[in-house]
């Protein structure tokens, strides 16, 4: 059997017994994913009216609200949902899972494949299912194309791949899943200081580079013009920029903490 064959096969086998992880225990899942689904109701029912007022020259009436809140929250949905591989690693990390893995002859690197997939195929159904939530209380995008909605998919599939990365780095570099889940924190708070609830321009001027220079208001604004039709400028090649960044950011570190000789 050729080398690439056995790194496809022991990788399915770790990406098997990482769904099977989180089939047997869907509470810390169904934790996150109330995250988003919570400031999605919150943020268009209790805040809503607040909040758009912020949005256009006059405002936005609450339909408007919830399209231009959408975006941002599929996005958060991702952040939040790479916090539990976070703590699945150091979970594994902390029983000595892996480190009996690594004396086993089996492909080196498919330990941390299985998480990766694994969490990337969880992050694609928690969008699907908080889409579903947001097509429920009025959310529609009659304007996209078939093409743009593709689009609109490979961009969440890229994103959660390059925070499914970096929370791989996270939980191989923390002591315990506790430490895992507070070091993972950033990828829930960033979404808050984003162009998610409401538009850069509409924040001090002071805080504005803060919002426009992170990886969420790029993201977030490509895919408000993949899914409603508005002006994406300069914010494609920064999402995509910014994903690849982090895609070789995440790798190298998970790769540098994976190999390193256990103490």
């Amino acid at each position: 059997m050729s080398s690439l064959s056995l790194a496809v096969r022991d990788s399915s086998t770790m990406l098997r017994r990482n769904l099977l992880h989180a089939r047997r225990y869907p509470a810390l899942t169904l934790n996150l994913l109330l995250t988003p689904v919570m400031l999605l109701l919150l943020f268009v029912y209790i805040f809503g009216d607040a909040m758009s007022a912020g949005i256009g020259d006059g405002g936005a009436d609450r339909s408007e609200y919830i399209a231009y809140l959408v975006p941002g929250i599929l996005l958060m949905t991702i952040g939040s949902t790479t916090i539990g591989t976070a703590v699945s690693v150091a979970t594994d990390m902390a029983e000595g899972i892996i480190a009996r893995f690594r004396t086993m002859a089996i492909h080196r690197g498919s330990v941390l494949v299985g998480h990766v997939v694994g969490s990337v195929l969880q992050c694609v159904m928690a969008v699907l299912l908080v889409a579903a939530v947001a097509v429920a209380i009025g959310f529609r995008s009659t304007d996209a194309t078939v093409l743009e909605w593709l689009a609109a998919l490979g961009l969440l599939t890229l994103f959660s791949l390059a925070l499914t990365w970096i929370a791989v780095g996270m939980g191989l570099s923390s002591p315990n899943a506790e430490a895992a889940s507070n070091s993972a924190m950033p990828l829930i708070f960033l979404p808050l200081i984003s162009s998610t609830f409401v538009p850069v321009d509409a924040m001090p001027g002071w805080f504005q580079p803060i919002a426009e220079y992170q990886p969420f208001t790029p993201a977030v604004e490509t895919l408000r013009g993949l899914l409603l039709g508005s002006e994406i400028g300069h914010h494609g090649w920064l999402a995509i920029a910014w994903c690849l960044g982090l895609v070789v950011l995440g790798y190298f570190w998970s790769k540098s903490q994976f190999d390193r000789d256990p103490k």
